[in-house]
Order: C-alpha cells, then structure tokens, then sequence
C-alpha cells in the first residue's frame, strides 16, 4: 500500500468495539497508522490533533453522532478528509455529508480493498491540504517583508497600472516605482509578472 511523504495516521470513530478493532487492525496490517475513539466525544477531547490525516466515521453512534461530529469540524474550518461509514438507509445523508466536505462514504458492508483505497487517497488528499497549508504560511511570511509603500505599489500593479500611473498615483519617481518593484519580486521570490500577480491576487489590498 502506498504511503504519503508525511506521517499522516488515521482516526477510526466507531462505538463498536469489535468492528473498530477489526478495521483498526486492517489498516494497521497494511502499514497505516491508526488510533481507535468509541465516541465522538473522546475524539473531539484530543483535538486538535498534530499529523492527523484522516477520520474513517459511523454515522450513527450514541451521544454525538458522525454527523454532528462533522459539523463541528466543518465550523472550526478542520479540513481533514472523512471517510462515513454508514448503513443502506443512510446514504442520501452521507451524499449531503460530502457536499460539505467529506471524502467518501462506505455502505456497510463494504469490503478491505475499498476501504484501504479510500484511505490512501484521503491521505494524499491530507498531504496536498498540508503542502498547501505550509505554501500559504509562506507566502503570508513574505509579504509580512513588504513595507506599506511597497504594498501600495504593489496594489496598483495589480490593478494594472503602469510604472508612470503608479508613480503619478503616489507622488514619486518612476525610478523609484521601478526599485519598489525589483524588491517587491525579491521579498516574494518571484522571477517574473504571473509569479508576482498569483501571490499578489491572494493579498488583500491596503486599506
């Protein structure tokens, strides 16, 4: 089974103890990392939870229900993959659960192979959200490097503005709009216009 670069591990919630020991063995035996919560409540007294990449759900528990778990997850923006297991009468439901998100959904009972599958895509899943994640912590540390004149210039270029324009704009010298614009590239370690405007897009402009 293929693994992630990262050292992603799995989080299986079911209130079954024998079928949560059967998965949690399952995926084990082929390489993943796994840990076992019989409530959603346990799960949600660990969080937030370093190197988590993927949650295999019931829908139906005691107490919090998968469903209920989901939303609150939903609500405090943790986009970590989730994989519902559910019963026939319960897939409309799950098919509304991944319109808000998750992965996929398994009808009971469903076999070793598909869920193993699943697994591995929601941990690649996992570890494209973490590279983004990581890009954008980055990209944010970058233009913290930016100085207000050099975030105005770079406002204006956005906007599609010329060297003249913007020096017009901001009572200054072309030459010095030109400088602006070479140490905007160099503090946001872009080489050319589109690498500058795909992280400029992202900035929201000066107030």
């Amino acid at each position: 089974m293929s693994q992630t670069s990262h050292s992603f591990w799995v989080a299986v919630v079911d209130d079954d103890e024998p079928v949560r020991d059967s998965i949690r063995w399952l995926l084990d035996s082929h390489g993943f990392v796994t840990r076992a919560y019989a409530s959603a409540e346990e799960f949600l007294a660990e969080l937030p939870i370093a190197d988590l990449g993927c949650i295999v759900l019931d829908i139906r528990m005691p107490g919090m229900s998968g469903i209920e778990l989901h939303d609150v997850l939903v609500n405090r923006d943790i986009k970590t993959p989730v994989i519902f297991m559910t019963g026939h009468g319960d897939v409309p439901m799950a098919v509304g659960r991944m319109k808000k998100g998750a992965v996929d959904f398994l009808e009971k009972p469903f076999s070793d192979t598909q869920l193993c599958a699943l697994v591995a895509t929601s941990l690649e899943r996992a570890e494209q959200l973490f590279d983004e994640a990581r890009e954008s912590r980055e990209r944010a540390e970058r233009i913290e490097r930016l100085t207000g004149r050099e975030r105005q210039v770079l406002d204006r270029i956005v906007a599609g503005r010329l060297n003249k324009q913007v020096a017009d704009d901001l009572g200054i010298s072309i030459k010095t709009v030109e400088a602006h614009r070479a140490s905007i590239m160099a503090k946001l370690n872009t080489r050319t216009m589109a690498e500058l405007m795909k992280i400029a897009l992202q900035i929201p402009p000066e107030e």
